[in-house]
């Protein structure tokens, strides 16, 4: 991986950003985002314990499409619910999956050129190897050549029989999707420490560890996040930034890093607006 560096006046803004409630619909998750300062933010396509999708307001849809562009928003990072999951040993779980990948998908369309960030799923006794191909045979069904939408594989902490802490089983899933250009990566830091690598010592190191087998060109995303726990615990517990094993020091060289300040950081952090105001005025007082 060639180092980047950029002058001062090629700058790059930082996009920052957190979860937000589409329950009152997309115009106020605009004025929530721009009430914290934020140019990014992630929202769930649907209930995160799963459910129907809400209905969307039209008119609402239209003036959110306005304010982002008037507003110069980064990529915004759709969530799929946290009960996907495309390799359980559950056929029904499965087809909640298939379904509710390929509802989403095109609902994402209604805001295109956006992110629909997944986790992996878990195996439930079924071997890495064939969850991975279930993964793989799921996004092979829902991709279409023509959407705007890129899928995005997020790095899991590694608790119980998740796939992708390891950046050889996001590698394996990216090897069987055929539609290469719509799938990408998102980064969390809580899970990548938990799961074993050391951004907290050195994020240079893990990003060409990434690169070497996944390739960079797939990052596509961040999730911002300190974690509870040491580095390998698989535990997925976040904390505050700055509050937790990560510490301050981290997140400086994340968002100093020039291969991640081009990217959407989104905040999954234990709080409320106020408290992710403040984390996106930390984000951005790091920055050289």
């Amino acid at each position: 991986m060639k180092e980047v560096k950029y002058t001062r006046k090629d700058k790059i803004m930082l996009y920052l950003g957190c979860h937000l409630s589409t329950t009152k619909g997309y115009v106020n998750m605009m004025k929530e985002a721009l009430s914290i300062g934020a140019n990014t933010f992630a929202f769930f396509t649907r209930n995160p314990r799963g459910g129907k999708a809400k209905a969307i307001d039209e008119k609402d849809l239209n003036k959110f499409l306005e304010l982002y562009e008037e507003n110069g928003f980064g990529k915004l990072v759709a969530h799929a619910p946290y009960t996907l999951n495309p390799c359980s040993a559950n056929e029904n779980v499965r087809e909640f999956a298939y379904q509710a990948m390929k509802e989403d998908l095109d609902r994402m369309e209604l805001i295109p050129n956006q992110y629909y960030n997944f986790h992996p799923g878990s195996h439930t006794g079924l071997g890495v190897d064939a969850g991975v191909e279930m993964i793989a045979e799921l996004l092979n069904k829902v991709i279409k050549p023509e959407q705007t939408t890129t899928v995005l594989l997020e790095t899991m902490a590694g608790k119980g029989s998740e796939i992708g802490s390891k950046f050889e089983e996001i590698r394996a899933i990216i090897d069987r999707v055929e539609l290469k250009d719509k799938i990408g990566v998102c980064l969390d830091t809580c899970h990548v420490s938990d799961g074993g690598y050391d951004i907290k010592q050195d994020i240079g190191t893990v990003l060409n560890e990434f690169d070497k087998i996944v390739g960079i060109k797939y990052l596509k995303a961040l999730h911002v996040n300190d974690s509870i726990n040491p580095i390998g615990a698989k535990k997925d517990r976040h904390a505050k930034i700055g509050e937790g094993y990560l510490g301050v020091d981290t997140f400086k060289a994340v968002v100093n890093n020039p291969y991640l300040k081009e990217l959407p950081m989104i905040l999954e952090t234990p709080n409320e607006l106020d408290g992710y105001k403040r984390e996106i005025e930390l984000l951005r007082s790091l920055e050289d």
